[in-house]
């Protein structure tokens, strides 16, 4: 008999913790990586990735490939129903992708809609732009 492969171990535990801490916010492999590395207890990238890999089948993890260039980043979700109406922000500059729910969000879509006959897909629509910490950065930098 196929031996089941067991996916839960201290350092999927530990992955899942620190993401659950993050709350909404997004995270790389490679944030995870340097967090626990940093903490000095190391987990290789193969097995945040397969983690992931598992917990994004598993729908508690939402994976997002944004420009096709920059890896993924991932986001914990505690129910399928609570990420629908939001547009993502993308730096340019820093690669920082974040949330933004804004009601007006939802207007933007209807006209989409109502004058174009197109709807919107929000889980993949993508703002690109500089967030306001590298603009902060960008004007120190020019003073």
């Amino acid at each position: 008999m196929g031996r089941s492969v067991n996916y839960k171990t201290k350092q999927f535990d530990a992955i899942v913790n620190y993401i659950v801490s993050l709350g909404r916010a997004h995270v790389t492999a490679a944030q995870i990586e340097e967090h626990f590395n940093t903490g000095g207890a190391s987990i290789g990238r193969t097995t945040i990735y397969r983690h992931l890999d598992k917990l994004t089948e598993s729908g508690k993890l939402r994976k997002y490939n944004t420009d096709g260039v920059s890896g993924a980043c991932y986001q914990y979700v505690e129910s399928k129903d609570n990420c629908h109406i939001h547009l993502h922000l993308k730096c340019e500059n820093c690669g920082a992708l974040q949330h933004s729910e804004c009601e007006e969000f939802n207007d933007v879509r209807r006209h989409v809609f109502d004058s174009h006959d197109f709807e919107v897909n929000a889980l993949k629509t993508v703002l690109y732009g500089i967030c306001g910490e590298c603009l902060k950065k960008e004007n120190e930098n020019d003073e």
